[in-house]
């Protein structure tokens, strides 16, 4: 087992109880099994998260559905738990969502992790949306600093020069001076 799924094993045993159905979606081969709890009515939400974390890394892409769904939930935990999924399931959908979960101002409170999947997916989506999401953060007053930070390391990090323009104006905010010049200095150096 390794640690984002014990991690995952940990936390869910906690949710469910400790249950035999827990302890039968934890080890089960079975991907008609696991697809089915996915579909079924009144599965509780522990056991469609086991189920589609588990089918996601093992390339199943029955899970995707659920996984976006997870990927956008108020718990990080289950954020960052779908993203793993998400990122090993390679589903060539997986950016284009990161991409609409990222830039939904109604749900910028969560977008912390589909922001990082866009980094790690290194997909033609991550950039544009990148950039969207900073500019945002932008504005005087906005409470999402952490999340424009993100924005600012990721598009250090992607090397994309269509980041120069949003990254010189984040040099203004006390916040994210440091880390955008780290970005523009890598951007130059590309």
């Amino acid at each position: 087992m390794d640690d984002e799924l014990r991690s995952l094993a940990q936390r869910l045993r906690g949710e469910s109880g400790g249950s035999a159905a827990y302890e039968r979606l934890l080890v089960t081969g079975d991907h008609e099994e696991l697809a089915s709890v996915l579909t079924e009515r009144e599965r509780p939400l522990w056991a469609r998260e086991m189920a589609a974390f588990r089918l996601g890394r093992a390339g199943d892409r029955r899970a995707f559905e659920s996984l976006v769904l997870l990927l956008n939930h108020r718990d990080p935990e289950r954020c960052v738990s779908a993203a793993h999924a998400l990122f090993e399931l390679a589903d060539p959908r997986t950016a284009r969502a990161a991409a609409a979960l990222a830039t939904n101002e109604l749900r910028v409170a969560y977008a912390l992790v589909p922001v990082r999947l866009l980094i790690r997916l290194r997909a033609p989506e991550s950039v544009p949306a990148l950039i969207t999401v900073l500019h945002r953060r932008l504005t005087p007053g906005d409470p999402y600093w952490r999340l424009a930070l993100a924005c600012v390391e990721g598009l250090g990090a992607l090397g994309d020069g269509r980041a120069d323009g949003v990254l010189t104006v984040a040099r203004a905010h006390p916040r994210l001076v440091a880390a955008a010049e780290a970005a523009l200095a890598r951007l130059g150096a590309a």
